[in-house]
């Protein structure tokens, strides 16, 4: 009996788009020999599915079901594409946790606790985990420019705390421009976090569960051609992203152990990717993201085509290693 697999995509972030790209490079991906596949879009004012006419069927949200043409179709398992909320923090994977179907991202607690960066950095610093100065605001906090450049320096990041893809990021280099950029991340988040600058060389590091072990996969350099990683640099080609990085076997070897001690220290499944910055020969942990980009151009398809794994096997495992767990 073939499994029956939605592949959820969509969301209620900025990031939407992305995650629809992701979706459906699943959707194209996957063996449809060995899995019925349903593409699912998740929007604020709707949940269906979409077959391959573009024709739309409303999801029942009591049991995550669907009626195609007077039949019920319930799911094996989910395959997790929603970058941002509700799929990367923690939303749907309570969801599917009190429902019973097995889902490819990691728990709810994780995905909750990684999405907040404030938190995040918080629950890893005891674990010898180093990370940037950082400055929290939330909103309607009385903002003291002079304590925030007393703690972090100049110049410096300004980000929404719980937004993934770099939306309402700025560097600051002048205090007087540090108003304007609260405010814009205000826009995406009623929390912020203001981090020091760091300048150094900038990796990612995929980590995922492959065949039953913690696998760390090859180190990708970033290069923006931007001020920084931006959106843009994310999504538009403006960066240029290089596997395996142009590192040191030592710098390789410290990441690569930092980001498999992250993973395994907050319980993670399914894949992430961990952002570094080298400062002092150190690496310095920006974020994790539990849910990346999964087009043929996105980090983590290419960490795994560079370790030998094709996007299928990449795709098909997240989905084994859901039901094995379930």
């Amino acid at each position: 009996m073939k499994k029956n697999i939605a592949i959820i995509m969509g969301g209620y972030s900025s990031e939407f788009e992305i995650s629809l790209l992701s979706g459906n490079v699943v959707y194209d991906t996957l063996d449809k020999k060995k899995y019925n596949l349903y593409r699912v879009h998740i929007f604020k004012d709707k949940w269906v599915f979409v077959n391959d006419q573009n024709e739309e069927f409303p999801i029942d949200k009591n049991d995550f079901s669907v009626l195609v043409d007077d039949t019920k179709v319930k799911f094996d398992c989910v395959f997790n594409a929603i970058h941002g909320t509700p799929g990367e923090d923690g939303y749907m994977q309570a969801y599917f946790e009190l429902l019973d179907i097995p889902q490819t991202s990691c728990g709810m607690y994780q995905a909750a606790l990684t999405f907040n960066k404030r938190d995040l950095l918080a629950t890893l610093k005891p674990y010898g985990i180093k990370m940037a100065e950082s400055y929290h605001l939330n909103l309607g906090d009385e903002i003291d420019e002079n304590a925030i450049i007393n703690k972090v320096g100049l110049p410096c990041f300004v980000k929404a705390n719980k937004a993934g893809s770099s939306f309402g990021v700025s560097k600051v280099y002048k205090k007087e421009e540090l108003k304007t950029a609260i405010e814009k991340s205000f826009k995406e988040d009623d929390e912020i976090i203001i981090e020091q600058f760091l300048d150094g060389v900038e990796v990612s590091v995929g980590v995922i569960s492959y065949k039953g072990e913690t696998l760390v996969l090859p180190i990708t350099e970033i290069v923006s051609e931007n001020d920084f990683f931006d959106y843009e640099a994310k999504y538009l080609g403006q960066s240029q992203e290089i596997t395996p990085a142009r590192i040191s076997e030592d710098y390789a070897q410290k990441v690569r152990f930092q980001a498999k001690k992250i993973y395994e220290s907050l319980g993670m499944k399914g894949f992430s990717r961990s952002e570094f910055i080298f400062k002092n020969d150190e690496p310095h942990l920006l974020e994790v993201n539990t849910v990346p980009g999964l087009t043929t151009e996105s980090i983590l398809p290419q960490q795994a085509a560079e370790a030998g794994i094709s996007l299928q096997d990449l795709f098909g495992n997240a989905i084994e290693e859901a039901l094995k767990h379930s």
